[in-house]
């Protein structure tokens, strides 16, 4: 398999999403605390879009393992890395980095990088979905990290800040692998005789009756993003005791991760409509 003809268009979207998510990071972390932000050098800015990076390289090596089979996620990871390297030899911006710094030294910079999220990530046990003591750990730890690069260890404006930008891009992440499965179901693999069936029973269609048994609403009020899933009554009364309590617990996830994806895409909406030029 060609791994970049495969998933070229995923390699790319990737790298822009972590790029671009990255520098709207260290942005934030200015805010933050924009008293120790103006006492920066030029290099602790670029240490901190790195830090951005290592545990974003993770959270798509984490995400991959669902989506890409696993005899070629090594050589996946390989190609994100150059196609990273690539794109930020191209969009990085002068405050990121001297002017002396050559094309080589970026793409050294990322491979330093990668290695240094493995030794820092890769030991921590969880399922990136899903909250966890040890995904608490994992972004606390990374928070730290961002805190200690911008000379402000135990800082926790910056912590906080770091956290939720680091979490806030596994939603986006995840619809970029899920878009990537949709478009790799072909309508070639379907069997003819069975869209024949479909075409001929269409008429039909109008008399099956559609009945919701369970939904999930999201809804947006000022900045604040509220998800809630529903049961039909009667369904829920069908229902045992023990899968009453497992469907509560499957859809209290899913309508986390709806909330999420939610409130990502109404924020780009505002933002695309405010800033023509698009930020990540």
């Amino acid at each position: 398999m060609n791994i970049k003809q495969e998933y070229g268009q995923t390699l790319k979207d990737l790298a822009s999403t972590l790029l671009g998510v990255a520098r709207e990071s260290v942005a934030l972390i200015k805010r933050s605390d924009q008293t120790q932000s103006l006492k920066w050098a030029q290099t602790q800015e670029w240490e901190i879009y790195l830090e951005f990076l290592k545990v974003m390289f993770n959270v798509v090596d984490r995400l991959s393992a669902f989506h890409v089979p696993l005899q070629v996620q090594p050589e996946f990871m390989n190609s994100l890395e150059d196609t990273v390297g690539e794109q930020l030899k191209t969009v990085l911006t002068p405050s990121m980095t001297s002017a002396e710094v050559d094309d080589m030294e970026i793409l050294l910079s990322i491979g330093n990088t990668v290695a240094e999220s493995r030794q820092l990530y890769e030991k921590f046990q969880f399922i990136i979905s899903e909250d966890s003591k040890q995904k608490e750990a994992y972004f606390q730890l990374f928070g730290e990290q961002v805190a200690a690069k911008a000379g402000s260890s135990g800082n926790q404006n910056i912590i906080a800040s770091a956290i939720l930008c680091g979490q806030a891009v596994i939603p986006a992440l995840q619809a970029l692998f899920e878009n990537t499965d949709a478009s790799q179901e072909t309508p070639s693999t379907q069997d003819p005789s069975a869209e024949s069936s479909s075409t001929s029973s269409s008429p039909q269609s109008s008399n099956v009756q559609v009945i919701k048994l369970v939904s999930v609403m999201a809804k947006i009020s000022g900045e604040e993003v509220e998800t809630r899933w529903g049961v039909l009554p009667r369904f829920q009364k069908d229902l045992q005791k023990e899968e009453a309590s497992q469907l509560a617990q499957h859809m209290n996830r899913v309508t986390r991760i709806v909330g999420e994806r939610f409130a990502i895409l109404s924020a780009s909406a505002d933002t695309q409509s405010t800033e023509p030029t698009g930020q990540a």
